[in-house]
């Protein structure tokens, strides 16, 4: 009887432990983008980081393939995400209020640090007669699908340049993961991709059709670069995209890892160590992190004020004063 008695105790003790180890455990998400750009992967990653060590700090991460930077940005407001991924320049328009978020500013978004530089990849089949922005006037334009990056570009561009979509035979809203295979279907002439070097989507599509990479570098992006702060000058090496052997001008903004006031300081401050303390195996990879140095990464484009958790760690290190 007593052995019974004990065995129960002991049984009703784990279960007990455990309950409690379950319920202690606080679980966090980060929104990525499609699952062939950079954003999956390195979201992916972080989990992983984080994961290694959960039983130090209780945080249990997982990784969201979602439509992009927008909507991480949108999903981080409404506390659906604790995390996004997020290019600079959709940051600024969320702080601000502008562009998809006009009239609706997100004044408790916050940064955590920023990622690698993402040029913007205008990619035209050959046989399109695409040779400059002002060529997309008149022809079938993928400008990406709402509350994306590629979007929120495309639309920048538009605007500098006093277009609308009426001013494209049409505009298709594609996906990042399914414009590839449309343009080489010759679904529309040309697509937008923002994205880190070198891209699996982009290619995807010069592997399997003939597409060009077309320069940016006109009086539209210069006038673009020279008032928004969070773009600068980008090139897209040649040999990089199979029949593109020429280095193409470009511009671009910042991936950069952003979050929310209400998520606490613990869990930013451990997402933070987690990619800092395995930083060498993080820049592994993917090729666009190859150049990342922590001083760049903890104040480069950061256009949302610094979460406290990442300052703590950052001012730990040395990094910001």
């Amino acid at each position: 009887m007593k052995k019974v008695m004990l065995k129960t105790a002991l049984a009703t003790a784990f279960t007990a432990a455990a309950t409690v180890s379950i319920a202690d455990t606080q679980f966090v998400s980060i929104g990525t983008g499609g699952v062939t750009g950079v954003y999956y992967p390195a979201g992916g990653s972080i989990c992983r980081m984080i994961n290694k060590d959960r039983k130090e700090h209780g945080i249990r991460c997982s990784v969201e393939s979602t439509g992009g930077s927008g909507y991480n940005v949108n999903s981080i407001r409404a506390g659906e995400l604790e995390f996004g991924v997020a290019q600079s320049d959709v940051q600024a328009a969320a702080i601000e209020g502008k562009n998809q978020f006009e009239g609706n500013p997100f004044p408790e978004l916050r940064s955590v640090f920023s990622l690698h530089p993402e040029p913007i990849h205008l990619m035209a089949r050959a046989d399109s007669g695409i040779k400059t922005f002002a060529d997309l006037e008149g022809k079938r334009v993928n400008i990406g699908n709402p509350g994306s990056g590629n979007r929120s570009m495309m639309e920048l561009l538009m605007s500098e340049k006093g277009w609308t979509t009426d001013n494209f035979a049409f505009a298709a809203e594609l996906k990042s993961s399914e414009m590839s295979q449309a343009l080489c279907d010759d679904k529309f002439d040309v697509t937008i991709f923002v994205a880190g070097l070198p891209n699996g989507s982009a290619q995807e599509a010069t592997t399997t059709c003939d597409v060009r990479m077309i320069p940016l570098d006109g009086e539209v992006a210069q006038s673009i670069q020279a008032k928004h702060a969070e773009f600068s000058k980008a090139v897209i090496p040649g040999g990089m995209y199979n029949g593109n052997p020429d280095d193409v001008t470009t511009f671009g903004p910042k991936a950069t890892i952003v979050t929310s006031a209400n998520v606490s300081d613990k869990v930013v401050y451990q997402m933070t160590k987690a990619v800092f303390e395995n930083f060498e195996s993080f820049k592994r990879l993917h090729p666009a992190f190859a150049p990342l140095q922590p001083a760049e990464m903890a104040t480069s484009s950061l256009v949302a004020p610094l979460h406290p958790g990442a300052e703590k760690f950052y001012r730990e290190q040395g990094l910001v004063k």
